[in-house]
């Protein structure tokens, strides 16, 4: 125990976590994964899926059977075939998760279902695995009844477990788009100006942005996508804005609507929209800004002041007891 407390010791651990921090910091970026062709080849099927939904809705209307879904269906997953086995598929299949999967970048049935599976399979399992640890591994001198209160609570932080993960999910690829949406803007506007169409001009923002943001890469293919295959373009306005859930996006896609509409210039419509909303990303930022002096109060107090008595006393103390 002696050992453990020497003030040589305690600096080589100290030293080593601060050697192991510095390592990982500069190697993490150097592993993280180019996630932008990934994402592209999702993106990818996702509009053949549109293609072939939308193929299979005008063989329909007009009457013919002959043109059918090229894509081949493929097998259902376990968990896609105990949902459907035990009717648990409109559990939580609501516009309002379906929304909040597609924020979160997740827009297959594959995902609504694995989503359904972990709120109702969760809790359950957790319980079971809370209450094996409670009464026969932990040795816990509390009644029975503290025990079952106990795993009821760990099953109710399982049953919101998925919510959270979708919430963290959604919200960092809000952040993403939002961060990177008036630069698109601003390249969406020369696209327009120069003569291209809305499709052609989305594509093109789309593949430049990818090194910005591939959130919103991604979601520009495919708007690009319902653009050309969607009977009416509102509709795929109106799905981007349910797929990103930010005001700016909203407010960017109504102006199109209003400007397809009534025949209005689209080029004034988006420089005004441009303008706005890097307003509001200036306004975010100068607001975090002025956020951060009582934020750094507690950690200045704590870490920062006594190491600074330490350099500036410290040799007068030394000095002052070597006496």
């Amino acid at each position: 125990m002696s050992g453990l407390l020497d003030i040589h010791t305690l600096f080589a651990l100290v030293t080593a976590v601060a050697v192991i921090a510095s390592i990982l910091s500069v190697a993490l970026p150097l592993l993280e994964k180019n996630e932008l062709s990934g994402r592209m080849k999702q993106v990818a099927i996702e509009r053949e899926k549109i293609r072939a939904r939308e193929r299979a809705k005008l063989a329909q209307n007009i009457g013919g059977k002959s043109e059918r879904i090229s894509l081949r269906q493929e097998p259902k997953a376990l968990v896609m075939q105990i949902v459907d086995r035990f009717n648990m598929r409109d559990a939580f299949a609501d516009k309002a998760t379906r929304n909040r999967l597609k924020q979160a970048g997740f827009r297959s049935e594959a995902h609504l279902m694995t989503f359904t599976f972990a709120r109702i399979a969760g809790p359950i399992a957790g319980l079971l695995l809370a209450l094996f640890y409670l009464f026969f591994l932990a040795k816990l001198d509390q009644p029975p009844f503290m025990k079952i209160f106990m795993a009821f609570c760990f099953a109710y932080a399982c049953y919101y477990a998925p919510i959270l993960y979708l919430k963290n999910l959604s919200d960092k690829r809000k952040q993403s788009i939002n961060r990177a949406w008036p630069d698109a803007l601003d390249l969406f506007l020369i696209c327009v100006e120069s003569g291209m169409t809305a499709e052609l001009g989305f594509q093109k923002v789309a593949s430049e942005i990818g090194s910005s943001s591939v959130e919103l890469a991604e979601e520009l293919t495919l708007l690009t996508a319902e653009l050309s295959y969607l009977q009416e373009r509102k509709i795929a306005y109106e799905n981007l804005s349910d797929r990103t859930g930010l005001e700016g996006v909203r407010g960017v896609m109504t102006s199109l609507i209003q400007a397809e509409r009534y025949g209005t210039p689209l080029g004034d419509a988006i420089r005004v929209m441009a303008d706005e909303n890097r307003t509001a990303r200036m306004s975010a930022a100068e607001k975090k800004a002025a956020a951060l002096p009582p934020k750094l109060t507690v950690p200045m107090i704590l870490f920062f002041l006594p190491a600074i008595f330490v350099v500036v006393l410290g040799p007068a103390a030394l000095s002052f007891f070597a006496k």
